[in-house]
């Protein structure tokens, strides 16, 4: 290594320096194709990557062993007895002491939560406890009455249709029959379910966004229409279990399997879901997702019933009084 002459050395540093001056602006040069082809291929990466785990969610449903119907059937059965352990409890969530404040409330709880339709139905209930009061009412006062709840004109239209064929059809009383209450303005197949469980004992099963929402979720159905889902559900399950299986699925939805974010971390039958990831899977942070009574919260019903364990909620602020 040490074996060249230093005087040859010596004698060509002036051209070495020449040669040192335009180095750099070689180098520098240089570097700039190879920087930039990098920085593409950091890009190209980046973006093949991305592309990648866009696809992934769509790779892993094929590579899921498909489930015979006995196996969902068990499975389904199972998640409802978890859910009947977790939930000993559920109940429905609208304040109600008769078959008519059911129905009244159950209308009223379209696009809105149970909890703004409770604070709500005391002041109108005061006002008209009956069919025949209700088909009284000015339609300006019941719209002031249940504005609340939000879109009151058409609820209004709807309270008032069939207050008045309770009064003149069904002498005042609520039918008992799913053929008859169907045929009452503003009431489908779920609000007609709600009246059948909870006030007549006559099972049903009641397809909110919620249930809708979990049934799939849960793999017992794949339909969005809620009477193919009533349909698809009734299948699997016995009738007798109908109307406490749509509570207690209500009340997970509401709690822990939220639309947007569901707290799959917390969630007890998280081994039973198929869609388990969905949403939040860290237990700390899913724990913080929790609504109602376990989230420490709150419940819905003003006046719930007397095992409930969490908070009563709140009844409505009165109306601010005008300056």
């Amino acid at each position: 290594m040490n074996d060249t002459p230093e005087k040859p050395t010596a004698a060509k540093k002036a051209p070495a320096k020449r040669t040192t001056t335009k180095a750099p602006a070689k180098k520098t040069a240089a570097k700039k194709a190879p920087a930039t082809k990098a920085t593409t291929k950091a890009v190209a990466k980046k973006t093949t990557a991305k592309a990648a785990a866009e696809e992934a969610p769509a790779k892993k449903a094929p590579a899921r062993k498909p489930e015979s119907r006995t196996a969902l059937v068990r499975r389904a059965r199972r998640i409802n007895r978890e859910l009947a352990e977790l939930y000993p409890y559920a109940h429905p969530e609208l304040d109600f002491t008769n078959s008519f404040e059911l129905l009244v409330a159950t209308v009223l709880s379209a696009q809105t939560t149970d909890m703004r339709v409770n604070q709500t139905t005391p002041r109108l209930f005061a006002v008209a406890p009956t069919p025949e009061d209700m088909a009284a009412l000015p339609p300006e006062e019941l719209e002031e009455l249940i504005r609340p709840t939000g879109f009151f004109r058409a609820k209004t239209k709807s309270l008032l249709g069939l207050s008045a064929a309770l009064r003149d059809r069904f002498g005042g009383e609520v039918p008992g029959r799913l053929e008859d209450l169907v045929t009452l303005p503003g009431v489908g197949r779920k609000t007609a379910n709600v009246v059948l469980g909870n006030a007549f004992g006559v099972p049903g099963i009641t397809v909110d966004t919620h249930f809708g929402r979990l049934a799939r979720r849960f793999g017992w159905t794949t339909q969005e229409d809620a009477d193919k889902v009533e349909a698809d559900v009734a299948a699997i399950f016995p009738k007798s279990e109908w109307t406490m299986l749509s509570h207690r699925v209500v009340f997970h939805g509401r709690r822990v399997c939220h639309s947007r974010k569901p707290a799959c971390g917390a969630c007890p039958i998280a081994p039973l879901c198929p869609s388990y990831g969905e949403g939040e899977t860290d237990p700390e942070k899913a724990r913080k997702l929790l609504k109602y009574e376990l989230g420490g919260q709150p419940g819905q019903r003003l006046k719930p019933p007397a095992d409930y364990p969490g908070q009563p909620a709140p009844p409505m602020a009165p109306p601010a009084a005008a300056s």
